[in-house]
């Protein structure tokens, strides 16, 4: 498998952790909770993907994909945080966690566009 396409899938993976997380954040009550632990689950699990492409990377492409585990990491404890909270702690921390995943989607979506940049330029030369 080429690293284009682990990215491309690490980035589909991004997309729909993001998409579970809109979905989740839309919910009230106990439903958002079980939403929450299953996206917390498939944040580990992006977040396990994208340190595994790092290495094979440019400079440029390893900087977003460690920028964007930052973010994933963020996005996992502030759902810990969210199902440990109620009232305006437990939205902030909704918010808080849907802003991380969209992050962490900016910034796969920048390692992908450094990797075709990088391939580009070198392809010209």
């Amino acid at each position: 498998m080429s690293v284009n396409k682990d990215l491309d899938q690490v980035r589909a993976a991004a997309q729909a952790l993001h998409g579970a997380m809109s979905d989740a954040a839309a919910k009230t009550g106990g439903a958002i909770k079980a939403d929450l632990e299953a996206a917390e689950k498939k944040a580990k699990a992006v977040t396990e993907s994208v340190k595994a492409s790092i290495g094979a990377q440019n400079e440029a492409t390893k900087k977003h994909l460690k920028e964007a585990v930052t973010d994933l990491e963020a996005m996992q404890k502030h759902a810990a945080e969210a199902l440990k909270a109620s009232g305006q702690a437990f939205q902030a921390s909704i918010r808080q966690t849907l802003a991380d995943a969209r992050a962490s989607v900016q910034k796969v979506s920048e390692a992908v566009a450094a990797k075709r940049s990088a391939e580009s330029t070198k392809a010209r030369k």
